[in-house]
């Protein structure tokens, strides 16, 4: 993730530099309780303690004194980036936990998360994750101004990018249910950071899902990967917890399509709202660009239930992208190993037609096994095409019932 431009300027300060004050009125008392260090021709910092009970919120500003009065740097204002650990954030409802170091935020799922079912999209499952995430770095107190960046980080110039996330879903939040979002992050390897997160309804306390995930470091400037410095380590690894929301002994490696994937979606070409703060494409909307190449038939009766995504490139506005798509035709999924047909001509004790065999037809006509796509975005060159990501994906049968109803 690269870090963002910020615009900064000035405005003039909406209180008076001098200690009077209508004490009768509380929204001019909390300004009031501004204090100020320092002379008055150098920026100096200031603290606003919040009045909410129980919680203290502090945030720094930029303060210039000048003879007109006093001038606040506002985008620091707004943003609220805090310069130490914080343990509660009311405005998130997000708090620290795992002993101090891990994160939860209580989120209530909108009514523009979910899709026709009422239940919350891959997509808006996704956003939560990248929003938690950058909301445990906002807490920490290493959050500079980039996108997810420390201090560190930004003087050596490097940003976060992302080289593979995994999502195990069981059920999906409902509209209007309140769910709780824990992440932590720990090392991986010598050079990698890994991120997990762990998405549970608070009314039942049963786990939706989990996802683990890959960042590694890349210079802004080069785009090439990076090494970890010694002062970003020194950061980032006091916070790191050897806890996995999932365990991979051997990571499945995904295999590359061709031209000859079954299902192909070309000409695709990002919008302007694709875009985020690096200009670039987020990762989340590869994930709909996979997912519209997935046949109606399959949409209609099977919910994904896991996907796997191999980053291997950035995308920018100007990329012309096509997306292939090839199901898991020669076999079925048991206990997720693929089954060979001829294993499965005798289904208890009966034998079974070829014609329901052959093909997948067993899957089309019992859906009982899981499903599995394999799925590739390149971007189309005029010599070659360009890797973007790889991804698999999982999808089981949709519950006729609600989840945990009695």
């Amino acid at each position: 993730m690269a870090a963002a431009a910020v615009f900064s300027y000035r405005i003039f300060c909406p209180i008076r530099c001098s200690a009077a004050s209508n004490n009768h009125d509380p929204n001019k008392q909390k300004l009031n309780n501004i204090s100020y260090s320092g002379n008055s021709t150098r920026s100096t910092k200031v603290d606003l303690h919040s009045q909410t009970t129980g919680v203290a919120s502090t945030f720094v500003a930029s303060v210039a004194a000048e003879k007109e009065g006093c001038r606040i740097n506002e985008v620091q204002i707004r943003q609220n980036i805090p310069t130490k650990k914080q343990f509660v954030d009311p405005y998130r409802h997000g708090l620290i936990i795992e002993g101090g170091v891990g994160y939860r935020q209580t989120v209530v799922v909108r009514s523009y998360e979910v899709g026709p079912d009422k239940t919350a999209t891959l997509e808006s499952i996704l956003n939560l994750f990248q929003e938690t995430a950058l909301n445990h770095v906002w807490m920490s107190g290493l959050l500079s101004n980039g996108f997810g960046a420390t201090h560190g980080m930004m003087r050596n110039n490097l940003i976060w990018v992302v080289s593979r996330m995994q999502v195990e879903i069981d059920h999906y939040p409902i509209w209007g249910e309140v769910v709780e979002i824990d992440t932590w992050v720990g090392a991986s390897g010598k050079n990698g950071m890994r991120r997990d997160w762990l998405i549970r309804s608070q009314a039942t306390g049963h786990i939706f899902a989990r996802a683990t995930s890959t960042w590694v470091m890349m210079n802004q400037q080069t785009r090439r990967l990076s090494k970890i410095p010694a002062e970003v380590r020194a950061e980032i690894s006091p916070w790191f917890i050897d806890k996995q929301a999932i365990i991979e002994d051997v990571p499945e490696k995904i295999s590359k399509l061709d031209d000859t994937a079954k299902y192909v979606n070309s000409d695709l070409k990002p919008k302007r709202s694709d875009l985020d703060m690096n200009h670039h494409v987020n990762n989340v909307k590869y994930v709909r660009w996979m997912l519209e190449t997935i046949p109606d038939r399959i949409l209609e009766s099977n919910q994904l239930s896991g996907i796997t995504l191999e980053y291997r490139r950035e995308c920018g506005g100007s990329d012309v992208v096509q997306s292939l798509c090839q199901p898991d035709e020669d076999g079925i999924l048991k206990d997720g190993v693929k089954q060979d047909t001829a294993s499965i001509r005798l289904l208890n004790g009966f034998s079974l037609a070829s014609e329901i065999v052959d093909g997948g037809g067993l899957i089309a006509s019992f859906e009982k096994g899981p499903l599995r796509f394999t799925h590739l975005l390149q971007a189309k060159g005029e010599t070659q095409n360009e890797e973007i990501v790889r991804g698999r994906t999982t999808w089981k049968k949709k519950p006729s019932s609600m989840p945990f109803s009695t």
